[in-house]
């Protein structure tokens, strides 16, 4: 199994009546509530946190991009990676990723995550999500009916250019270069290992078998209602007589560990009450625009989580979320019982453990961290033995003999 450590970046103080007097954290949410002077201190928590969780054992630390929103403050990922490349050394640094439809030309892409690769030395995960029809088609203005072929053509522009050893000319619909020449190129070759977030779309899943990426399901549903998802991806796998590696998937899990069932309650509640009811308030006109869905999407009826079709996160108690795996929570035993039968059940080989929710104080974060790292991650390791617990396929490649780092002059 690999386990990363994924952090969204939310605004932790969005006031008690957030939901009264806003009607989205998303898209048209007033930057006045933001205060920059206090997101410094926010910003350098969080990075401490992800790099307390390669210390602690974690595979990969994770980040990702969002824009116009309270809920992730990161409308550059690679910024954050790019600091992570400078203090830590081990871990994979998993950019879940850039929404590669939204950048013109999409070669800037290409050439970032290269930077990434050859910083860090050959550790990048490379994500490339559509991205959420709030980032996409209301805060960056994307045509819904276009993003995806968009999408599709900054992929093969991204994928070309780190292939080709020579300048070449790349005369797409939306991108027309005469010379696309990407210096510098990343590390790992032919790419970096490429995860590709989805929620359900026939099409993603023949884009990642095809193409022998990683399909990553980010979820805040809990792994009881991802089963009919992930089961559909499987039936996929097999209709295309592919292998079954659980490293084909990753699933996104809220985790709260603690010494007791108890105690998690008493630590965690008001801050997982804190992400599920202003985090996840996003107003319905926002989450999916018209035409943002394909027509297979929709025949399978798989729906965007932001419009919390049949979910009441403002009325859902720590035992509803709990009981029904919203929220993986409780002591060491009761986590590991229970990200057991998530990673058989869902039959996965990654899990992007989120860890931090909503307005959780550092020590809290780094507890229950620190406590899924040494007691509950070892028992979780060897869950596939039959594929020796790994994939190379879908794992990095760092170099062997990296440049030791030295810190500035005091």
């Amino acid at each position: 199994m690999k386990f990363t450590w994924f952090h969204l970046m939310p605004w932790p103080y969005m006031p008690d009546d957030f939901r009264q007097k806003h009607r989205s954290v998303w898209v048209d949410l007033p930057n006045r509530m933001y205060e920059p002077e206090r997101g410094h201190s926010v910003y350098h928590r969080y990075l401490d946190q992800l790099e307390f969780a390669e210390s602690v054992g974690f595979d990969g630390i994770g980040v990702n991009e969002h824009h116009a929103n309270a809920y992730g403050l990161m409308p550059s990922p690679n910024i954050m990676a790019a600091t992570l490349t400078r203090r830590t050394s081990k871990a994979a640094l998993v950019v879940l990723g850039n929404s590669i439809a939204l950048y013109n030309p999409p070669l800037r892409v290409a050439e970032e995550f290269a930077m990434l690769d050859v910083l860090s030395g050959g550790r990048l995960v490379a994500g490339f999500p559509v991205g959420t029809s709030m980032d996409t088609n209301y805060a960056y203005g994307t045509i819904p009916a276009l993003t995806r072929e968009k999408y599709a053509e900054a992929h093969e522009l991204i994928r070309k250019a780190w292939a080709a050893d020579e300048p070449f000319a790349f005369n797409g619909r939306y991108t027309k270069l005469r010379y696309v020449n990407c210096w510098p190129k990343p590390i790992q070759r032919p790419a970096p290992p490429i995860f590709i977030p989805g929620g359900g779309s026939v099409e993603t899943y023949d884009f990642c078998l095809d193409n022998t990426y990683s399909y990553s399901y980010l979820s805040y549903s809990g792994y009881l209602r991802a089963k009919l998802l992930m089961e559909g991806y499987w039936k996929r796998v097999a209709e295309r007589k592919a292998d079954e590696s659980p490293y084909r998937a990753g699933f996104a899990q809220v985790i709260c560990v603690a010494d007791t069932d108890s105690e998690a309650e008493r630590l965690y509640g008001p801050h997982v009450s804190y992400f599920y009811n202003r985090c996840l308030h996003v107003y319905p006109g926002f989450a999916d625009a018209p035409g943002y869905r394909t027509i297979k999407t929709i025949q399978t009826g798989a729906l965007s989580q932001f419009t919390q079709s049949g979910r009441d996160y403002p009325n859902m108690t720590w035992k509803d979320l709990t009981e029904n795996r919203y929220v993986v929570a409780g002591s060491p035993e009761t986590v590991r019982q229970q990200m057991e039968e998530l990673i058989r059940s869902l039959r996965v080989g990654n899990i992007f453990c989120l860890l931090h929710v909503g307005d959780m104080p550092d020590d809290k974060v780094r507890h229950s961290t620190k406590l899924f790292a040494e007691k509950v991650m070892p028992h979780l390791r060897n869950l596939w033995p039959e594929w020796n617990n790994h994939d190379d396929r879908f794992w990095i490649h760092p170099m062997n003999e990296r440049v030791e780092l030295k810190v500035a002059a005091e």
